[in-house]
């Protein structure tokens, strides 16, 4: 028999530490042939150019109801690496990211944009989020409440290591993983900016908390976008950085590789 919660003040405190759900992953997916290493991209421009040209290879679809997320198999340098762009936002990223680690990955690297807390951090300048901030709600069904939680250490260190190789200038430091991005108020940009968060995003805090339940290894490169550090919303065309985001694609896999 489960143990009965206590019932808390606020539902998001209720933490379950029970393993098994009522639905597993392994419920809906299975192992397959396919590689331990995963890059999570954000950038479906990226992966349909990719795709387009003929170096992807589908090795599974998984399904929404806002329809099919295929994941891909490619390569760098030799070797084989799953692709998927895994959505937005925490719930659906949570949802695909733990459906992969069913499949079989177990080292993972995420590449994507976040909006910069620091004006001073220019469009495509790369960030590696050392630790997020949980202001999200998929993460506390994950690990007991807490107001940060971390990467995977080795993989922090490797893609520092694979920056620092090609001579790519990227900051450390804290993240924001909100999810409601038309909340993003003066009031909670300035809190942020005093924690020392360098970003806002929707899924960081996610993957970490879901990398630590699973036991897989998890990192991520961020990229400045847009500006939202106070003040009036800079946009910055930054989701036309076409180069920078093929670019920091290939980076992750170079960094996830070496996990």
């Amino acid at each position: 028999m489960p143990v009965p919660l206590a019932k808390r003040q606020y539902p998001i405190l209720e933490y379950d530490d029970d393993p098994s759900a009522i639905i597993e992953p392994t419920s809906i997916v299975g192992p397959i042939d396919i590689a331990e290493h995963c890059v999570l991209c954000f950038f479906h421009d990226v992966i349909t150019t990719l795709n387009e040209a003929g170096r992807l290879k589908k090795v599974s679809d998984h399904y929404s109801e806002i329809g099919y997320h295929p994941v891909y198999e490619a390569e760098f340098d030799g070797k084989r690496f799953a692709l998927m762009q895994p959505g937005v936002g925490a719930p659906l990223s949570g949802y695909l990211f733990d459906e992969l680690i069913a499949l079989g990955c177990k080292k993972f690297i995420a590449c994507g944009g976040a909006g910069v807390l620091d004006p001073e951090i220019t469009v495509g300048h790369l960030i590696v989020p050392t630790s997020a901030i949980r202001d999200e709600g998929t993460s506390y069904h994950y690990l007991p409440p807490s107001r940060e939680v971390a990467p995977s250490p080795e993989a922090v260190a490797a893609i520092e290591r694979v920056l620092t190789a090609h001579k790519i200038p990227y900051l450390t430091g804290k993240t924001w993983t909100n999810d409601a991005i038309f909340r993003e108020t003066p009031g909670k940009v300035q809190l942020r900016r005093s924690e020392g968060c360098l970003a806002v995003e929707m899924e960081a805090s996610a993957f970490f908390a879901i990398a630590r339940f699973r036991g897989v290894t998890f990192g991520q490169i961020l990229y400045g976008g847009d500006d939202v550090s106070g003040g009036e919303w800079d946009e910055r065309d930054w989701v036309a950085q076409t180069s920078t985001r093929e670019k920091l694609l290939w980076l992750a896999a170079e960094a996830c590789l070496e996990l």
